[in-house]
């Protein structure tokens, strides 16, 4: 099993898929998630990157701003204003 990744724009879905790792940068700082983690709900930082592992071990970059950051049952859900794929 993986995690199950969603990262949404107010415009647009970004990037939906299987991920092994997600690394978000938050206003506390930078927050990683691994299968098993426990239920976190962050806001994301007014400038940063979420960078998503897959599968294949192929890195997808995310730029994303004004959001937050929902870890739950290894689906994590990104709602940000402004994201787009870098």
């Amino acid at each position: 099993m993986a995690l199950t990744v969603s990262i949404v724009s107010a415009a647009e879905e970004v990037w939906t898929g299987e991920a092994t790792q997600v690394i978000a940068k938050t206003v506390e700082g930078e927050i990683g998630i691994l299968k098993g983690h426990e239920p976190v709900l962050a806001v994301l930082a007014d400038e940063g990157q979420v960078r998503v592992t897959d599968a294949s071990g192929t890195v997808h970059t995310v730029e994303a701003a004004d959001g937050f950051l929902s870890v739950d049952h290894d689906r994590v859900e990104i709602v940000a204003r402004n994201a787009k794929l870098a």
